[in-house]
C-alpha cells in the first residue's frame, strides 16, 4: 500500500514516480538517533540496526541484520542464552525494562551497556518483537551525573545560580539566587536585570555579553551592585563566575545563555576595605609625625598633620582658634579666628594666616561653634542633589562651593579647647562617617599639641 493510502490522503502519484512504502523514512529516523537501536522479531532475529549501534560495536547492519540473537558475535557463547534472554523477557513485561550487560565489538573488545528494551506490538496487539536502544554505561552516567548536578545545582546549592537566555534575561533561578535579587524563582524569569538592579547592570550585562561572546573569563569577578527590593536599594558584593552554554546538538556552537554563579562576600569585602583604610591611614599618621618632628616651627608642624590627613579623607580642610587662645568661659559666646587652610584653587600645602588671624563670620548654628561648644564632633551635608540648593548651603556656612559635606572636630590640649578642624568634601565623594570622625580626632589631637607648643614658645 501506498504512503498517500496509509495516510488517507487522495494525492495521485505522477506516472514515473515510484510507490514508496517509508522504509527509507524509518531508517533514516533510526540512523539519525543519539541511541544505539536494535530489534527482534518474535523468533529472536535481529531485524532493525541503526548507525549508533555500529559507530557502538563496528558490525555494520548488513552484518547484524537476519542474525538470530547475538550469540557467538556480540556477546559471548556462554553469556549468549541469558542476555537473550532476559532482552526477549520484554516481550511478555509492561513498560520498559533496564538491563546492563557486556557487548562484543567487532574486533573482539568488550563494552560495557545499559540497555532499555520494550515489546514491539502488532496490529492485534500481541506482542511482535522487542526494540533495544542501548548506550555506553559511561556515556548514561556521565549524562545522568551532568543532570543531577543540574538539578542540584538550582536547588540545594548554597550560592546563587541564574541561567541568562542570549537576550540576557534570566531563565531559571535557583532559591539562593532569588533570596539574593529579593524576588521569587518565578517573578524574576524573563525580566531585564534592569529592573532587579539599581547599580551595577551595566558591568554585569558587559561581563554576560563577553561570556557570549568570547567564552567564560579566566577567574572569578567581584562586582558591587545595588539590588531594588521593597525596603529601598541594598549595596551587595557578589563574586561571580560565568560559564558558556552550547547545545550539544547543533553542528557549530550555539549559544543557549550563560550560566552564572555568584556568591554574597559583602561582609567580607566590607572587613578587607575597612582593614585596609585602618592601615593606610595608621601609615599617614606614622609619617605626617615622622614629618612633623622634622619642622622648627610648631605651626609649621600641624600643618604637615593637616595635609597629611587629606588623602584619601578629604578635599578641603580649615583650622580655626579660639579668639584669645582657647575657650576661657563656657557662657561667653564663642570666637573664632581662621589660623590655617588649604589653598582653594590649586592644591598645594596648608598656609598658615599668621598671628593676625581673620575673624570668621560663623552664623549662630554654625557646625564649628557647635563643636566649640560641645567639646565633640560635628557632622553635617547638604542633603540635596540640586547643585545650585548645595552650592548655597556651602557659601552661607564660609565653605568652598563645591562643599557638600563636612566634618568639625574640636582641638583640644591640657583639657582647653583651642579651635576647631574642619574637614571637607565634595560631591565626588561619600559623607562622613563614625569611623572617619575617629580618624579625624586622632588627627586633631596632634594638630592641638602643635598649636599649643607655638602658643607657649610665642609667650616666652
Amino acid at each position: 500500500m501506498s504512503a498517500s493510502r496509509r495516510s488517507g490522503t487522495t494525492d495521485e502519484l505522477g506516472p514515473d514516480e515510484p510507490e514508496r512504502d517509508g522504509s527509507d523514512l524509518l531508517a533514516a529516523l533510526l540512523d539519525g538517533m543519539d541511541a544505539a537501536l536494535c530489534a527482534f522479531d518474535v523468533d529472536g532475529v535481529v531485524t532493525h540496526w541503526n548507525r549508533e549501534a555500529e559507530r557502538i560495536l563496528g558490525w555494520t547492519a548488513a552484518e547484524a541484520v537476519g542474525r538470530h540473537g547475538f550469540a557467538g558475535w556480540a556477546v559471548r557463547t556462554a553469556d549468549a542464552e541469558e542476555v537473550e534472554t532476559r532482552l526477549l523477557s520484554a516481550m511478555e513485561a509492561p513498560g520498559r525494562q533496564v538491563h546492563e550487560f557486556a557487548l562484543l565489538t567487532k574486533d573482539g573488545g568488550r563494552v560495557l551497556v545499559r540497555t532499555q528494551s520494550a515489546a514491539v506490538r502488532g496490529p492485534d496487539g500481541k506482542p511482535a518483537g522487542v526494540y533495544c536502544a542501548f548506550s555506553e554505561v559511561h556515556a548514561q552516567i556521565d549524562l545522568e551525573r551532568s543532570i543531577a548536578l543540574s538539578e542540584a545545582l538550582f536547588e540545594n546549592a548554597s550560592w546563587g545560580v541564574v541561567l541568562v537566555d542570549a537576550d540576557l534575561r534570566p531563565a531559571v533561578v535557583n532559591a539562593h539566587a532569588a533570596q539574593a535579587l529579593g524576588t521569587g524563582r518565578t517573578s524574576v524569569l524573563g525580566r531585564p536585570l534592569g529592573e532587579l538592579l539599581s547599580q551595577g547592570v551595566e558591568e554585569l550585562e558587559s561581563a554576560l555579553t563577553h561570556v557570549l561572546a568570547e567564552g567564560a573569563p579566566p577567574a572569578p569577578a567581584e562586582m558591587w551592585v545595588s539590588v531594588r527590593t521593597p525596603e529601598g536599594d541594598t549595596r551587595r558584593c557578589w563574586r561571580s563566575g560565568f560559564v558558556r552554554l552550547s547545545s550539544p546538538l547543533a553542528e557549530e556552537p550555539v549559544p543557549l545563555g550563560v550560566g552564572w554563579l555568584f556568591q554574597d562576600v559583602t561582609e567580607a569585602k566590607q572587613t578587607e576595605q575597612e582593614a585596609a583604610l585602618l592601615r593606610f591611614r595608621s601609615n599617614q599618621l606614622h609619617r605626617a609625625a615622622r614629618a612633623a618632628a622634622e619642622c622648627e616651627d610648631p605651626g609649621e608642624a600641624a600643618t604637615v598633620h593637616l595635609d597629611f590627613s587629606l588623602a584619601g579623607f578629604a578635599d578641603h580642610a580649615l583650622v580655626d582658634r579660639v579668639a584669645g587662645g582657647f575657650l576661657q568661659d563656657d557662657d561667653v559666646p564663642v570666637r573664632l579666628v581662621r589660623a590655617a587652610a588649604t589653598p582653594a584653587g590649586a592644591p598645594g600645602p596648608s598656609l598658615l594666616t599668621g598671628k593676625a588671624g581673620l575673624p570668621v563670620r560663623y552664623a549662630d548654628g554654625h557646625p564649628a561653634l557647635q563643636c566649640a561648644e560641645r567639646s565633640g564632633s560635628v557632622r553635617a551635608s547638604a542633603g540635596t542633589t540640586d547643585a545650585e540648593q548645595a552650592r548655597g548651603w556651602a557659601v552661607a556656612r564660609q565653605w568652598p562651593p563645591d562643599v557638600v559635606h563636612s566634618l568639625c572636630t574640636v582641638l583640644r590640649s591640657r583639657g582647653r579647647t583651642l579651635g576647631v578642624v574642619t574637614f571637607l568634601r565634595g560631591a565626588g565623594r561619600g559623607r562622613f562617617e563614625r569611623a572617619d570622625a575617629r580618624y579625624a580626632e586622632d588627627v586633631a589631637v596632634r594638630i592641638a599639641s602643635a598649636l599649643d607648643l607655638a602658643d607657649r614658645i610665642a609667650r616666652t
